[in-house]
């Protein structure tokens, strides 16, 4: 089953968010999902040991350099996708996991220097293309963004990267109270409290749209390089 790797060299881009959205949405759908929480600082592990984690969901931490390609190939015999939340670092683990992937997602916030971080994952995806003989598809999925203003640095880096050839997710990662609350209470964004958060719905629209355009990028990824199929 196609698995689906998160990765930036820069911290605070946005990787757990956007990976505990999809996985979250993909099983309300119905699919069984694993997580693998390759991260050292192990974001979503803290979220899933949180009451209200789908039963669906599987989160899988105890990985390392040596054993992530192992996990990852164990996980999609199981599961009908397979979502891994790398280290924000450039490092063998984060090689490995890119060498299995069917999508690499680029999680960036809408500035300059992020954008040149995300530069550096695509060459890294590259590079991984060249040691492993395999076309491994990607795109940049723009975080943070404000819901009100379309600030002329977010349209200044989606010319750029068009420029440079960089496919860009259309649907960006709204900034939004809801989407932090998940790892402050845990469960996903339909069990939270409106009490407690604002503008759930806002957020809700926002994550479905996103992980549909995601299901919808790795199906022609997937369709162009003939390795699977997507439920």
């Amino acid at each position: 089953m196609p698995t689906i790797v998160f990765a930036s060299p820069k911290g605070g881009a946005g990787k757990s968010t956007s990976a505990v959205l999809l996985a979250c949405e993909l099983a309300a759908q119905g699919a069984n999902v694993t997580m693998i929480d390759a991260d050292p600082n192990k974001p979503v592990s803290r979220w899933a040991r949180r009451p209200g984690k789908p039963d669906n969901l599987t989160v899988v931490s105890d990985v390392s350099e040596d054993s992530v390609i192992d996990a990852i190939e164990e996980a999609a015999t199981k599961t009908s996708f397979v979502i891994v939340d790398l280290e924000g670092t450039a490092s063998m683990m984060v090689g490995y996991a890119m060498s299995r992937a069917d999508l690499v997602v680029i999680p960036t916030q809408g500035s300059e220097l992020d954008a040149v971080e995300a530069v550096k994952a695509v060459r890294l995806v590259r590079t991984q293309e060249r040691a492993f003989g395999k076309t491994i598809p990607f795109a940049v999925l723009l975080t943070r963004v404000n819901a009100a203003v379309i600030t002329r640095d977010l349209r200044d880096i989606r010319i750029q990267l068009a420029q440079a050839g960089i496919p860009v997710f259309e649907i960006p990662i709204v900034e939004r109270a809801a989407f932090r609350a998940i790892f402050s209470f845990g469960g996903t964004l339909l069990s939270l409290d409106p009490k407690q958060v604002s503008n759930i719905k806002a957020a809700i629209v926002n994550a479905r749209a996103y992980a549909a355009e995601l299901v919808a990028v790795l199906k022609r990824a997937v369709a162009a390089t003939g390795t699977l199929e997507v439920a």
